[in-house]
């Protein structure tokens, strides 16, 4: 697992802040709540840089209790999607985004 991005929630429940990887630096990212969606399976969020949309995120629930985004970020540049996670810092500050290799399935 490696943090990948950090982020505040704002007053209107969109969150701002960054992802940083050896070949991203997006500044000023923000993921707003999606105000379209339809459908048990639409996103809740959208992920913004300036105009451009490169993912959306799905409003998830732990097996702990714990609320948190499943994101999936895309570009031209990537040569797959990014899958991570948002979650709240336990201090309370702020939110993480958290990614992880995913595993191979059987047979790959």
């Amino acid at each position: 697992m490696a943090t990948i991005g950090t982020f505040k929630k704002s007053a209107s429940n969109e969150f701002n802040g960054e992802i940083v990887t050896l070949s991203v630096l997006a500044k000023n990212v923000r993921i707003v709540p999606d105000t379209r969606a339809t459908g048990e399976n639409a996103p809740s969020h959208r992920v913004l840089v300036g105009r451009a949309e490169i993912g959306a995120a799905w409003s998830k629930t732990s097996n702990e209790g714990r609320n948190y985004l499943g994101l999936k970020l895309d570009d031209p540049s990537f040569n797959a999607p990014i899958y991570a996670n948002l979650f709240d810092d336990e201090e309370g500050e702020g939110f993480s985004l958290i990614w992880s290799r995913p595993n191979p399935r059987r047979g790959d």
